[in-house]
């Protein structure tokens, strides 16, 4: 079977709706942001590459370390973010200052570009990547689709 952009994208927006639950991963009865794309992961990828340990939901601001950043380096592959095509992970930045803790995946790029995230209050939506969100983003990565 190929797996292709179109595949991640479709398979994002099948989560649309699903409740804003912490730490939760499952389509339909709750996710957070790193829920979402473990659970488009798994549907493209297959299984997940590692175990992700409980997390607050301060990530790891208090040490100021980039957790998050850390992982999505390891399984992800990082690429400019000019380059964004629809299926790119997305890494933001929520304050200045503060770690990068939000994840969504671009679904389009025409005639506005809009991204998938699960964001507590909301659930999983689909939102125009408008300025104040492209202000945040710091890095931008591509499942590794080549290694199937």
């Amino acid at each position: 079977m190929s797996i292709d952009r179109r595949d991640i994208v479709d398979e994002a927006r099948k989560w649309l709706g699903t409740p804003y639950v912490h730490q939760a991963s499952m389509r339909g009865a709750g996710a957070d942001c790193l829920g979402l794309l473990r659970g488009v992961w798994r549907h493209v990828m297959g299984q997940e590459p590692e175990t992700v340990p409980a997390y607050s939901m301060d990530w790891s601001e208090p040490q100021g370390e980039e957790r998050m950043w850390a992982a999505a380096r390891r399984h992800l592959r990082e690429k400019p973010v000019q380059d964004i095509q629809p299926a790119d992970v997305l890494l933001f930045r929520m304050r200045d200052g503060s770690v990068a803790k939000h994840l969504g995946i671009l679904s389009k790029i025409s005639p506005l570009p809009c991204f998938v995230h699960a964001y507590s209050g909301h659930g999983v939506v689909e939102n125009t990547l408008s300025a104040p969100w492209r202000r945040r983003i710091v890095s931008c990565f591509e499942f590794p689709l080549e290694d199937l």
